[in-house]
């Protein structure tokens, strides 16, 4: 029996049981879909965060505490930053603070995750720019005005038809009036929304929202590209001195933490690799099971052609060609159970999936596509050993 006829044996096989076979093929669908798909999902992830920490600028310096809770850094600590004679290389500090809050205009009311209070130059710095209205102003910090800049989220949940500039909205029982919009920017997939957003002058909301507390963070602009480790350490060396002097320093280590963008990729980029391999890892339990249903129904069908399995060999048939149909049939579904898998993850990252665009990796697909004809003939070899090393004898009595 050459390979043609073995291949057509094994496709007659398939067909005498197609309900069974298409359920054997469904388990391996599952297998491979979710290989693909979950790692699409972490791969989207990744680089949706990228985008956005790319989106702050490649001059851009972020400092904060090290605790998360803000212990230390104060606005006094942020302006100390910005001084020419100690920080020749930073263009710009901006203290920031930020909390959630509840907008409400009119009959309509909305939740916002991200009201942030700071400077003027947040706006930059944050590569954040004004696309209708203006900015607030130094003057309107030094006074304390209840001004407001609102994203587009915020404008299509707030204020429907009407025009947000000049408009007065109630922030948790506070009267803000809009005086811009902020430019929208281009979804990247994230949980969180980048347009779901107010920023406004840091005294109006520390005196109205947080109180007059600790800062969240600075957002530190270096004066160029190429300047930016230079700022870094220059940063690094004022808060040394200013926290140790206001007996802020934590012992044994410093009670900030400071980075840069690059730094921020290098980090997530560590963090997206372990999550996809997560991820992978959970889906490839998936493609076991199925490799464990292809061993179980190629048993069931041994055991139902045992007599058949007989007569061939008594017509001369040798153990190999025997062993080949029935590792050929194993490998077939399998092969076309990860041919439809590959088919629906494909369609399926056309959807967002848990906020995240799916963005599939071309090697996820060919790796899943081997895995699964390795899984056909690694799990098909028992039962085709079994069928091989079949007696004629005993098969011709079986009943």
């Amino acid at each position: 029996m050459g390979p043609v006829e073995i291949v057509r044996s094994g496709l007659r096989g398939i067909g005498a049981n197609k309900l069974r076979s298409a359920l054997t093929t469904l388990g391996i669908l599952i297998g491979v879909a979710a290989v693909i798909l979950l790692v699409a999902v972490g791969n989207g992830s990744a680089q949706a965060v990228n985008e956005r920490i790319e989106a702050l600028g490649t001059n851009t310096i972020t400092v904060s505490a090290s605790g998360g809770g803000g212990a230390g850094l104060t606005v006094a600590v942020a302006e100390a930053l910005h001084d020419p004679v100690l920080a020749p290389d930073v263009r710009s500090v901006s203290p920031v603070v930020s909390t959630s809050a509840t907008l409400t205009y009119g009959d309509a009311d909305h939740s916002v995750g991200q009201f942030v209070g700071s400077y003027p130059s947040y706006l930059a710095a944050s590569n954040t720019p004004v696309g209708a209205g203006v900015t607030f102003t130094e003057a309107d910090v030094a006074q304390g005005r209840r001004v407001a800049l609102v994203g587009q989220t915020v404008v299509d949940e707030l204020f429907a038809e009407a025009d947000p500039l000049g408009s007065q909205m109630m922030v948790d029982g506070t009267l803000f009036t809009v005086v811009g919009v902020l430019a929208e920017k281009t979804s990247t997939g994230g949980l969180q929304d980048a347009n779901d957003l107010v920023v406004a002058p840091l005294t109006a909301v520390r005196q109205t929202l947080t109180g007059y507390g600790s800062i969240n963070s600075v957002l530190v602009e270096a004066a160029g590209p190429d300047r930016v480790d230079a700022a870094q350490a220059q940063v690094s060396a004022i808060l040394d001195r200013k926290l140790a002097t206001d007996g802020a320093a934590v012992s044994g280590g410093s009670s900030y933490r400071i980075q840069n963008a690059s730094q921020l990729l290098e980090t997530q980029a560590s963090t997206a690799e372990t999550f996809t391999v997560l991820l992978g890892a959970v889906a490839a339990i998936s493609l076991l099971v199925g490799g464990i249903g292809i061993t179980n129904i190629m048993l069931v069908t041994v055991t139902e052609r045992t007599r058949e399995i007989g007569v061939r060999k008594a017509l001369g048939a040798p153990p190999g060609t025997i062993m080949a149909q029935f590792l050929v049939e194993a490998t077939l579904l399998s092969a076309l159970g990860g041919g439809a898998g590959v088919a629906v993850a494909v369609i399926g990252s056309r959807f967002t999936i848990v906020g995240v665009e799916p963005v599939i990796v071309p090697s996820s697909v060919l790796l899943a596509l081997g895995v699964s004809v390795a899984i056909g003939l690694f799990f098909g070899s028992v039962p085709a050993r079994r069928a091989a090393n079949l007696r004629p004898i005993d098969a011709l009595r079986y009943e």
